[in-house]
């Protein structure tokens, strides 16, 4: 389906299951599209309405003058929402995905009823790394090519024994990566590279949390994982013990575990 945001970019969606279930919310991550929770989609959909957007500037989605911000991302997705007739739904965001499930969190709370983080973080960017971020960003620009952003971002999706153990899974990632259009990515990177800590609101989202960490992770590191889990009042931390940070491909049968779990547990 599509709908059109508030400054009329397109908005394309995959919907699945059966509307008036409850709803479930698969945000993707950098630099990837919606075809990461491929795994994930259909099973989840028996039980539940599953809406799984490509973010703007991404797979089948608009690509307008950045940057996008956190804020917009996560404003495009109420309006996502607002045309399924969903109030109220569980949120699941892999990596910038979480970033924007945060932010929806951040500006309606009364419309989350569960969050995931598959994985994510809650701080923002130091200045070095916004830096990097926006040196990525100009040398895709500059370059008109996605490549610097998949040799920056990439291998370090992976777990460090994926690319020689399970091939087939670093090259989708990799597909999934190549996709991405240079200016699209370049607007992302500028919105993270902007965005503000979610550190603030932990403590307040009353509701079931769940940090899905990858043992070998090059990006979060176990012990931020764990402190993630536990600055939430309902937070629970699951590893996926042979992923990095795309447990999505690395390991789909944990994350469809580990989320039917999440979804048992209910909001109060």
């Amino acid at each position: 389906m599509q709908v059109f945001a508030d400054d009329g970019t397109r908005i394309d969606a995959h919907v699945d299951g059966v509307q008036g279930t409850h709803a479930v919310v698969l945000i993707h991550g950098f630099p990837l599209s919606r075809a990461i929770w491929d795994s994930q989609r259909t099973p989840l959909a028996r039980n539940h309405f599953v809406i799984t957007p490509d973010l703007r500037g991404f797979g089948k989605s608009g690509v307008p003058e950045g940057p996008y911000l956190m804020e917009t991302l996560a404003s495009d997705v109420a309006v996502l929402l607002d045309a399924l007739g969903v109030r109220r739904a569980s949120l699941a965001g892999h990596s910038m995905g979480g970033y924007v499930a945060l932010a929806f969190a951040r500006m309606f709370s009364e419309r989350v009823a569960r969050l995931a983080l598959v994985p994510s973080r809650l701080g923002a960017d130091s200045s070095e790394q916004s830096a990097a971020r926006r040196a990525l960003a100009d040398a895709a620009e500059r370059e008109r090519s996605i490549e610097p952003v998949i040799g920056a971002y990439v291998p370090r999706l992976l777990a460090p024994d994926t690319p020689a153990q399970a091939p087939e899974v670093a090259q989708r990632a990799y597909e999934l990566a190549r996709g991405t259009s240079p200016r699209g990515a370049a607007a992302a990177l500028r919105g993270m590279a902007l965005r503000a800590s979610s550190e603030d609101i932990a403590g307040d989202l009353d509701v079931p949390v769940l940090m899905l960490a990858g043992e070998c992770d090059q990006t979060i590191p176990m012990q931020e994982a764990r402190e993630i889990a536990e600055r939430f009042p309902r937070g629970r931390l699951v590893v996926c013990e042979s992923s990095g940070h795309l447990p999505m491909l690395e390991e789909p049968n944990c994350v469809e575990a580990a989320l039917d779990e999440w979804l048992r547990d209910e909001p109060r």
